[in-house]
């Protein structure tokens, strides 16, 4: 694990260790992430702060508004800074890798049931967001999460966080700019065809390693959705609901419905065993980790 600055605390949590790996060419995460515990050691959770340049009571506005999502691939916000000087929020644990350190412990691109699997799940997700009037608004690799059972989308309101309606948002903190829809890093305000371009990129990046790769770089089966996703014209983009109907082409015929698609291709083996053995790997060693907790009376 890669150990954070051990000042130790951001708000009422010590820090455990630094969930991104930092300085060894991994793209940039839209926020510091740490795996932490509570102070008094009950609760082990992922934290999240902003990072440096980040508007910090935007970023306490985005994270509250993520509370509106109850979909399976989202963290639930347990915790959320009372104080505007000292951002951060709180989700639950559950050992999960970034998705560009699952392909560096795979040693390469995700098999294509891995891919098909990821994209079924944000596109569910991100169905149910923008039926919500809710944007993501920062779709990249470093947002997704890998956990045993399926994929999680975090870093909800990255780019308007990160700059004001109107700004050029290309080079900005935290902000994979091959992922960042053309539209929005010219300045225009983030909307759900925004997060379409940023979804192809996740699988484009997952299936290929680059963000946005030559198109025969890509599995011929995803060829033409990853191209549509990752098309300059938000207008000829699909919906999400359309890359979910898309991608449940690839379910098991046995499943009746579109959403069932998503459960049918989590099923065991849908992560390769090296990504599998690193997330168990993490769990053991946040379950061994020790923390500075006062005792009781002060001794």
């Amino acid at each position: 694990m890669t150990q954070p600055d051990r000042r130790h605390r951001i708000g009422p949590h010590d820090l455990i260790t630094r969930l991104d790996p930092t300085g060894q060419g991994f793209p940039s995460p839209p926020e510091r992430r740490f795996i932490a515990r509570t102070a008094d050691g009950d609760r082990t959770v992922l934290l999240s702060a902003p990072l440096a340049g980040i508007d910090p009571g935007r970023f306490l506005v985005e994270a509250d508004a993520a509370r509106r999502l109850q979909t399976p691939w989202v963290f639930p916000v347990i915790g959320l800074s009372p104080l505007p000087d000292e951002p951060w929020y709180a989700v639950p644990y559950l050992p999960v890798l970034p998705l560009p350190v699952a392909l560096a412990v795979h040693g390469g691109p995700l098999p294509e049931r891995t891919v098909r699997a990821i994209g079924t799940a944000l596109a569910e997700t991100l169905a149910a967001a923008h039926a919500m009037g809710v944007t993501h608004a920062g779709l990249s690799p470093a947002a997704v999460l890998l956990a045993g059972d399926g994929p999680r989308l975090t870093c909800f309101g990255a780019a308007r966080a990160a700059a004001p309606d109107g700004e050029r948002r290309t080079g900005l903190p935290g902000l994979d700019p091959g992922s960042l829809a053309p539209e929005q890093a010219s300045g225009g305000r983030p909307r759900p065809p925004g997060d379409i371009y940023g979804l192809g990129s996740v699988l484009a990046y997952a299936a290929t390693g680059h963000s946005v790769p030559d198109r025969d770089e890509l599995p011929v089966a995803l060829r033409s959705l990853i191209a549509r996703c990752l098309t300059r014209d938000p207008a000829s983009r699909p919906s999400s609901a359309d890359v979910l109907h898309e991608l449940a082409a690839f379910a098991p015929a046995s499943m009746g419905t579109v959403l069932d698609s998503t459960a049918s291709l989590l099923t065991p083996g849908w992560l390769p065993g090296r990504v599998v053995a690193a997330i168990a790997r993490q769990s053991a060693e946040v379950l061994a980790a020790e923390v500075s907790v006062p005792l009781p009376g002060g001794q």
